[in-house]
């Protein structure tokens, strides 16, 4: 079979024995990934035609206003996974704690806990803007047949057996890995199926974009303000172009198919940074590696970093290799 011709579902199967532990448990957690990705796609696409735009009322963990489709898409994706009885715990974004899972014989026999930004970027909802969803999979560190802890979702990214993430845009496309390259299945909405459309895909070693909200360049610290000017600089291939949709998922997907960085620092308005080490940095790193480009904290190695609390924010830099080593060069400067 022609490889742009096989589904989501045929290279699931193809694919099975590359996974460590392949006994069937992670397939059908893609699998599951899929289905409600498939389910939260049809709310976005009648986002305007129902009430699915706006604030919901409530704020999330972090103090950050919930929009009625972030309220949405983690039920979505919570109850599939928990409908499927193939994990043993679930961390979201949106949530204050974890969540167990038992199976229907109320044991706590299986092996992964997943954890997930279930809409990220969905303040963009509103104004027609691409938002997406990001998940990581992890092999669970505490004994099979009792109740997950945080021992299970605090570990760092090196320990990622799967991740990736789906963008809601002109059309809808899952992006994953699971240690063996990044692969894209494009959604065709006529059938409702996955099919593949970008097999093995690669960051290119440096790029011309650079995706920042400058809006804060006042806030950045000198090391990131320095790198800025060396990317509006004329010289040899540069100025590169600022892009920036304020999704990651978005900005992260435009940037390995031309090649750029994407930089969320600290700044004086954030000082730890804003984007969440597990739910969104993890993965966002993993996908990055798998796909030749590099992640970091500005300093160190995004996936060598120990988490020490679930909703834990760090500053990071990811996308092509080269990029993000320039960008670590002027912070080690002011380190």
């Amino acid at each position: 079979m022609e490889e742009r011709n096989k589904t989501l579902g045929e290279f699931i199967i193809e694919k099975q024995e590359e996974f460590q532990y392949s006994t069937g448990e992670l397939s059908r957690i893609i699998n599951s990934i899929r289905l409600a990705a498939k389910v939260v796609n049809y709310k976005v696409n009648k986002a305007g035609l129902v009430d699915i735009v706006g604030a919901a009322g409530e704020q999330n963990i972090q103090g950050e206003d919930q929009q009625k489709l972030d309220v949405y898409a983690n039920e979505v994706f919570i109850q599939t996974l928990i409908n499927r009885e193939i994990v043993c715990g679930i961390a979201s974004e949106e949530n204050d704690d974890f969540i167990t899972v038992a199976g229907s014989d109320n044991l706590h026999n299986n092996k992964y806990v997943v954890l997930m930004d279930p809409m990220d970027g969905s303040s963009n909802i509103d104004v027609n803007v691409s938002v997406g969803t990001i998940f990581s999979v992890f092999r669970r560190k505490t004994p099979m047949g009792t109740p997950v802890t945080s021992e299970d979702f605090l570990q760092p990214g090196v320990n990622q057996v799967a991740a990736g993430y789906v963008i809601y845009g002109t059309s809808t496309m899952l992006v994953y890995t699971t240690g063996h390259g990044v692969n894209g299945f494009t959604l065709n909405p006529a059938i409702g199926t996955f099919y593949l459309s970008h097999p093995n895909m690669k960051y290119s070693e440096t790029g011309k974009i650079y995706s920042i909200n400058e809006g804060n360049y006042v806030h950045f610290p000198q090391g990131v303000k320095d790198y800025l000017k060396y990317c509006q600089l004329e010289e040899e291939d540069r100025p590169y172009t600022s892009r920036y949709i304020g999704s990651l998922v978005s900005d992260f997907h435009r940037n390995m198919i031309k090649g750029g960085i994407y930089i969320y620092p600290t700044s004086s308005k954030a000082p730890n940074g804003k984007l969440r080490l597990l739910y969104e940095c993890n993965p966002m790193a993993f996908l990055a590696e798998q796909s030749g480009g590099k992640a970091s904290d500005g300093y160190n190695r995004i996936m060598e970093i120990q988490p020490t609390e679930l909703h834990q924010r760090v500053p990071f830099f990811c996308g092509s290799r080269k990029m993000v080593e320039k960008a670590e060069e002027f912070m080690a400067k002011y380190k």
